[in-house]
């Protein structure tokens, strides 16, 4: 790239005057260290509900041994002589008492000899293990197993707000912008949220959860296309990785905040609050400039990126240059009205879309991923927090086991590739899934290791998955394909939270689903062109053209200009 002495380049692309104003300056570490908060109020929004929609142990008040105070203890001596305990030795029935055997009215005694353990009657008040927990269960009065389907419910409903949310958003974020859209996301998500925590009956609180889904959980999504946008191709996978740190803390802090704060009420405001007063540093934020660039603003194309070299103390962009940009940019316009008789609107470029049968191909298979990927990483991680220990503990722990595979992206793709990756991870997480239904499941810690390699094997494919997807769909429709495949993986956390019922049919029918529809998303995963090093298509024609794209020179690549198909 020449500098402002020098003549202009013959041709100019916006990733040549990306590198004029700085690769990774202040200005880029500012503007990515911000969007790190949309990201982190998205995994408040997403794991909420697992604290204020969270079951306790309970059990019931026995009102002939003792009163219904809060210093009631929860597991006297004399609790297995009144309650029945089931095939959990360390829990007591939570609905089921023993039937009681009059006496004199003098007579206080609470043994065996008191009730009729050959009579079960249930029970309608009760005691719980840590009385200054509160959820929605205690808070509405949804005890008891006829009322389970409300409490589990309640992440159904999350995961078909957000369903609906990318269905809308990423339309929105294609045709209005990044930035809108997720000021949007954030402020809306956040208030409903502290709404929601006001919330005085189950039916209130469920449809503030659905309505909530709808905006605060995209917001990741949204963050993630600007950042991605906004850097240059060998920093895709660095800034990805950040993200993904910042996810994982963000939910460990979630846990420990919920440890801290065990009323959901008072835990939703402390989550949320922060999110509506980070309103005005996000505003300061950019809009992307290959959006504009897709929506014919050159304009604010070259005022963003001056302000950009400003900021990084780079020398503002030459008047040759710009002038050749201009008018590379014009030809372009005039070249696609031309052929398409003017500016291509979103629902002509979705009926382009589905004229070529190999993008269709890419779409479908990169939903499927997806549908994989959520079941699977949902799955995993709904079934280790009912491991024996300190639930929120438990959470934290597992929560934190993201960020090695998080970091290991750094190494491995650009080693590796994307396809390579995406493909061999998947299958490592189908196989561990696989071996963990052999022999091996007697031994406790083999088949504990098999269970953390499967979530950590899988915990790597969705990290990749992000970026992968963002690659292989051009700009003018990035978000809405990247949101399309993101909502039929939905699917999949929807069925994550049903593995207990399949479980009660064959006990191995979640592991042998798991992992045989992670082995055949892998191998599927190898029909995906390879994009390590490739500047983002910003067409239909270069999207199209990755599967028949030259090999590039590690000087090229690590330019990042768009190479055509030799």
């Amino acid at each position: 790239m020449s500098k402002s002495t020098d003549p202009a380049p013959d041709r100019v692309e916006l990733d040549d005057l990306l590198e004029e104003v700085g690769h990774f300056g202040p200005f880029q570490l500012w503007q990515c260290s911000l969007l790190l908060l949309p990201v982190i109020f998205t995994a408040f929004s997403n794991l909420c509900y697992v604290f204020t929609a969270g079951d306790l142990h309970y059990r019931c008040l026995v009102p002939e041994c003792e009163t219904a105070s809060g210093t009631t203890p929860y597991a006297p001596e004399w609790l297995r002589a009144a309650v029945p305990f089931g095939g959990k030795p360390q829990h007591p029935a939570k609905c089921d008492r023993y039937q009681v055997i009059p006496s004199s009215p003098d007579e206080f005694v609470c043994d065996e000899s008191r009730f009729n353990r050959s009579a079960i009657e249930r029970c309608t008040e009760f005691v719980y293990a840590d009385p200054s927990e509160r959820t929605i269960l205690n808070d509405f009065d949804l005890t008891c197993e006829e009322n389970l389907w409300k409490v589990t419910l309640v992440g159904t409903v999350h995961s078909i707000g957000q369903f609906v949310s990318l269905a809308l958003s990423g339309i929105i974020s294609d045709r209005f912008g990044r930035r809108w859209t997720l000021l949007l996301c954030v402020g809306v998500g956040a208030v409903l949220a502290i709404v929601r925590s006001f919330a005085g009956s189950y039916p209130a609180f469920i449809t503030l959860e659905f309505v909530e889904a709808m905006f605060g959980s995209t917001s990741y999504t949204t963050a993630f296309i600007l950042s991605l946008e906004l850097v240059e191709p060998r920093l895709r996978v660095i800034v990805k990785s950040i993200i993904l740190v910042a996810y994982a803390l963000a939910e460990g802090l979630l846990g420990l905040l919920a440890m801290t704060f065990r009323n959901w009420r008072t835990l939703t405001i402390v989550l949320f609050v922060p999110g509506v007063l980070s309103i005005p540093l996000l505003y300061t934020t950019v809009e992307s400039v290959r959006w504009l660039l897709t929506k014919d603003r050159q304009s604010d194309v070259v005022n963003i990126l001056q302000r950009v070299a400003k900021a990084n103390g780079r020398p503002p962009l030459p008047k040759s240059t710009l002038d050749e940009f201009y008018l590379q940019q014009k030809t372009k316009l005039e070249a696609e009205q031309r052929d398409g008789g003017g500016k291509k609107s979103f629902f002509q470029l979705v009926r382009e879309t589905c004229r070529h049968r190999s993008l269709l191909l890419r779409i479908g298979n990169c939903a499927f991923c997806w549908f994989t990927n959520a079941m699977v990483y949902y799955g995993l991680t709904l079934n280790s927090v009912t491991l024996a220990g300190d639930k929120y503990s438990n959470f934290i722990f597992i929560t934190l086991a993201e960020i090695p595979p998080s970091l290991a992206i750094n190494f491995i793709l650009n080693r590796f590739g994307r396809r390579k990756t995406q493909c061999g991870s998947l299958i490592l997480s189908g196989v561990f899934c696989l071996l963990a239904l052999t022999a091996l499941k007697d031994i406790t810690w083999l088949n504990v290791s098999l269970f953390l390699m499967s979530k950590m094997a899988i915990s790597l494919s969705f990290s990749t998955l992000y970026i992968y997807t963002a690659e292989i769909f051009p700009t003018n429709l990035r978000q809405s394909f990247i949101s399309f495949c993101s909502m039929v993986g939905r699917f999949g956390s929807m069925l994550a939270p049903q593995m207990p019922l399949l479980q009660a049919l064959w006990a191995p029918l979640p592991m042998v689903l798991f992992g045989s529809v992670a082995v055949l998303s892998g191998i599927l995963i190898l029909e995906f062109p390879e994009t390590t090093g490739v500047t983002l298509p910003n067409t239909l024609e270069e999207a199209i053209e990755l599967h028949s794209r030259r090999k590039r020179s590690t000087e090229d690549a690590e330019k990042g200009s768009y190479a055509s198909p030799g």
